[in-house]
């Protein structure tokens, strides 16, 4: 089984366990995310399946949307409804334009710095491992991309939220730095994932409805998956040579830049590859099969 299975994720299970019980009844030796949901955090979650774990790290590139439910008053240790409160303070009044004025701030390219709760490494282990052992680590601050920020409700101590980000961007740290900027102190409540990268809700299979005919009729081809990456299209005889690692020349019309799929005539993603210095392809992975 070859493809992309694109998850709907409930709150509870890790990212890990749900790939667990994906690879346990569908026996299936190789699974992958393609990016962490917390345990609390529910939606979209894509999973590789097969020969699709081999580009899973081109799936990963793409944006991620949110809805999310962010709480003010209390601060938790991992800046979530899952961690203890280590800090409290008063709610101001709030209102529409004291709120649009605070996310303002957050739209655009920004540094943002990861929560300790996080999966990001630092000298070789996860930051989630540090904070559970007591220790708190310098963590350097990253370019992240906020695309879109709507305020969707609000009440006395809540506001909702819609969030499209690039990779890698942290809504437990917005809602942390929102109530920072609205001088008092908050946590995320609630998050769901809508999108991650060319996948929404509207391809994604509940967990619980997870059977091997459920997964055999929503199983994406890699090609799908790799949508947003560019395309070159080259004929059979070429798509041999593909297969066995051949550099091909490129065409002039090629412009280089980054990585592109190579696709055979029927289709198949033969391969993810750029143009090298001698205008032939430099393959960063074959592969031995692209549709499920």
């Amino acid at each position: 089984m070859n493809g992309v299975l694109i998850i709907d994720k409930p709150r509870g299970p890790t990212s890990f366990e749900v790939v667990r019980r994906v690879r346990q009844l569908l026996k299936v030796d190789k699974v992958g995310h393609t990016g962490t949901l917390d345990p609390m955090a529910t939606g979209v979650l894509p999973l590789c399946l097969g020969d699709a774990t081999r580009v899973a790290g081109f799936i990963t590139e793409g944006d991620k949307a949110y809805e999310a439910t962010v709480r003010f008053g209390a601060e938790t240790d991992t800046l979530d409804a899952e961690g203890k409160v280590v800090r409290t303070a008063p709610v101001p009044a709030l209102d529409a334009a004291m709120l649009e004025a605070a996310l303002a701030r957050f739209r655009g390219t920004i540094l943002q710095t990861p929560p300790m709760y996080s999966a990001v490494k630092v000298g070789g282990k996860r930051l989630y491992e540090l904070a559970r052992a007591g220790e708190e680590v310098e963590r350097k601050p990253r370019e992240v991309t906020l695309h879109e920020l709507v305020l969707c409700d609000f009440g006395a101590d809540v506001v909702r939220l819609s969030v499209r980000a690039s990779k890698g961007f942290f809504v437990r740290s917005l809602a942390q730095e929102l109530g920072r900027a609205l001088g008092t102190v908050a946590h995320l409540q609630a998050l769901r994932r809508t999108a991650s990268g060319p996948f929404g809700l509207d391809r994604a299979l509940p967990l619980e409805k997870l059977t091997v005919e459920e997964a055999r009729a929503h199983l994406l081809p890699i090609s799908s998956a790799l949508s947003q990456v560019p395309a070159l299209e080259v004929s059979a005889k070429d798509a041999a040579r593909v297969r066995h690692g051949v550099p091909l020349e490129v065409p002039s019309s090629v412009t280089p830049g980054g990585p592109m799929r190579v696709m055979g005539p029927d289709g198949e993603v033969l391969a993810i590859a750029e143009v090298g210095p001698n205008r032939r392809l430099k393959y960063l992975r074959v592969l031995s099969q692209g549709t499920p």
